[in-house]
């Protein structure tokens, strides 16, 4: 005698116009379906399912071929056999179930279109979207799950039939695809579940302002706000709390004042009935103000905190302020807001002691700094990796090397791991100092902590060996840069060029020169600066002058001060005045401002060859040029016109007078 088919209608989830009922029927089920656990085949492994040879089911009275199905290939076969009037959504669910546990997603897809046709007898239900939504915030599987641009595709047909995500899983698909950096998908999908009329809360649209902000697009954030005041979704401390946030980072604090007054309701903004500033957005909001200089208002706002009672002041809501006035420079206004966490009992953390270190280091006010971590040491406050490095940088740039090595030591011995920029620092601390034994000894320190040098800290080393002339180190630091894929910059070509001008060795330097052309890197003002002092040091200023001339000529590159200081300078020396005095007035013409060190250098060659004419014109330009004299220009000066009987004219140059043309003074002199 045949099964006879039942026929059961099953409710769906009222929602708008969606409100029909379908009928499904239920006439068999799947022999897999009856079964706890499935055996799976996998084609890697082995091999493929045979197809059976039996003629395709033509009617479920069939039991024994039904019951023959063992695997999932087989069920999803008689699946495919079998006839739509006999296909339910239950049957469908159990089989997608399958399906997406063992990544077959493109026969889950198959069956999918089956349940989402607009003609079906067996339309999507709830358990279909508990597991299609389920699968779809899965985190992403290449090649074993459905791409994002898929998403919003499956649920709005699914929320056609009425089967609409909730809140949770919203929120995770949106947070899923906003983390993957498909904002427009995101808003896409939320407005699609809104259009059709999913219930949409808070917690999803926060998603999607996370994400928003995230990409530093305001423009969407503010127009979602408005959406969401729009169609009464009710915002939560974290919606304001999010827009504020990201304001604050973009740096535009009057828009997250005016979003906290709405939440406040003040001035004219409506309130947000049910809604109140928490400490969190309190804090975001003074951090905010604190870092474009505003910190002012930032205690403004402690204030108003101690004063409502609400929300009372914490450890970071001090932090930010501290932290604020650490970087204005104002570390007695941060050390008085230290002494007010201590009398509110508000416990400092590692981060206050690191802010108001590093503050009080970054002002020259080291010593300070050591005697408050002193001080935190003493009560129970131990530094980290932070603390040390504020004082071991601090204790390099003022050259103190031997306390730099000290907070080293200690910080070893404390446990804190130092950074590569410890490193860097103490190497550049050391190889500034001539220390470089001492530095070679960080190096293998910080290879051994799985460190690598960066272009900066070769360049420091190299420029240390070269002043203490061990070439062979210099070669070894090359080879290693180029072992380890740092390619030299023009501060390491400037650095040897240098080097070697300075060793007379003038070939290997024009060699290094060429080279660095090759490498795509032009010389700089330093790089023929370097070549002419060398020349000059070695008295071969016609080589000097040659290179000069072909700077000016040849190359892009302008000549500054301090070549021009270098070449009148030796002009001076190799008595050589009249040219010297021509390139002061080039150094007019180009307008290329000459400095104390320049008139210094001229004054002193104008006073060998006994040119006091120009010397006068030279005090009359150097008053022109705001230059001011410093103590080896007065004694040049003073030297010279004390002898001559021209001291009134040196007066008046003090006072920033003309000399040379000046009729009283003439009449002193004539006198």
């Amino acid at each position: 005698m045949p099964l006879p088919i039942m026929r059961i209608r099953m409710p769906v989830l009222h929602y708008s116009s969606y409100s029909a009922i379908f009928t499904t029927r239920y006439g068999v089920a799947l022999p897999f379906l009856h079964q706890p656990s499935f055996t799976y085949v996998s084609h890697s492994s082995h091999s493929q399912p045979q197809l059976l040879t039996k003629p395709p089911l033509a009617n479920p009275d069939d039991k024994g071929y039904l019951r023959n199905a063992r695997t999932l290939d087989e069920s999803l076969l008689h699946f495919n056999q079998l006839d739509p009037s006999l296909k339910s959504s239950r049957i469908c669910n159990h089989l997608l179930v399958g399906l997406l546990k063992s990544g077959r997603i493109d026969d889950a897809r198959q069956v999918l279109d089956q349940l989402l046709q607009p003609d079906t007898g067996f339309p999507p239900d709830d358990f279909t979207g508990q597991i299609v939504f389920g699968e779809l915030v899965k985190r992403d599987r290449p090649g074993k799950g459905f791409a994002d641009e898929e998403i919003v595709g499956l649920v709005t047909k699914l929320c056609e039939y009425g089967v609409f995500p909730d809140t949770f899983k919203l929120t995770q698909l949106i947070s899923k695809l906003c983390g993957n950096r498909k904002n427009g998908v995101a808003w896409e999908l939320l407005h699609a579940v809104i259009k059709l009329g999913g219930t949409v809360e808070a917690a999803s649209c926060n998603a999607l302002l996370t994400g928003l902000g995230r990409e530093r697009d305001i423009h969407k954030m503010n127009e979602l706000l408005a959406e969401m005041e729009e169609m009464k979704i009710h915002p939560s401390v974290i919606t304001f709390g999010i827009l504020i946030n990201q304001f604050c980072k973009s740096r535009r604090i009057d828009e997250a004042l005016g979003v906290f007054d709405k939440l406040r309701g003040k001035g004219r903004e409506k309130k947000w009935i049910g809604v109140e500033p928490d400490v969190v957005l309190y804090n975001t909001l003074i951090n905010g103000l604190c870092k474009v200089g505003r910190e002012e208002e930032g205690l403004n706002l402690l204030e108003e905190m101690k004063t409502e009672k609400k929300n009372k002041p914490n450890t970071i809501t001090y932090n930010c302020l501290i932290d604020g006035f650490c970087k204005a420079g104002n570390i007695d206004k941060a050390r008085e807001l230290f002494g007010l966490m201590n009398e509110e009992q508000i416990q400092p953390n590692v981060v206050t002691l690191n802010t108001l270190v590093d503050g009080m280091c970054k002002i020259g006010r080291v010593f300070s700094a050591v005697e408050f971590f002193n001080e935190m040491k003493g009560k129970g406050l131990k530094g980290n990796a932070v603390t040390y490095t504020a004082l071991i940088s601090a204790f390099c740039g003022v050259n103190n090397i031997d306390k730099a090595m000290q907070y080293f030591d200690e910080m070893l011995s404390s446990g804190c791991s130092p950074d590569a920029i410890v490193y860097y620092c103490l190497i550049s601390g050391l190889t500034i100092a001539g220390r470089m034994g001492d530095a070679s000894v960080v190096v293998s320190q910080l290879k051994r902590a799985g460190f690598g040098l960066d272009r900066h800290c070769y360049n420091v080393l190299i420029s240390g060996f070269c002043k203490k002339k061990k070439l062979e180190r210099v070669y070894e630091m090359l080879n290693e840069m180029e072992e380890n894929g740092v390619k030299p910059d023009i501060v390491t070509y400037n650095t040897l060029v240098s080097y070697l001008g300075k060793a007379g060795d003038f070939a290997t330097a024009t060699k290094v020169m060429k080279k660095m052309i090759k490498e795509g890197l032009k010389p700089s003002v330093v790089t023929y600066g370097a070549v002419i002092h060398a020349y000059c040091l070695k008295k071969n200023i016609d080589e000097a002058m040659k290179i000069f001339g072909e700077m000016c000529s040849t190359s892009m590159v302008p000549p500054n001060t301090v070549i021009y200081n270098i070449l009148i300078d030796a002009l001076c020396k190799n008595n050589d005045v009249e040219r010297a005095v021509s390139l002061m007035d080039d150094m007019k013409v180009k307008g290329v401002q000459p400095n104390t060190t320049t008139y210094n250098a001229i004054f002193k060659g104008v006073q060998d060859k006994r040119m006091l004419h120009k010397a006068f014109e030279l005090m009359d330009r150097m008053v022109e040029d705001a230059c001011n004299p410093d103590y080896v220009t007065m004694e040049i000066l003073t030297e010279w016109l004390s002898a001559i009987g021209e001291i009134e004219k040196l007066k008046l140059f003090v006072k920033g007078h003309r000399v040379s043309s000046n009729p009283s003074s003439l009449q002193t002199s004539i006198t």
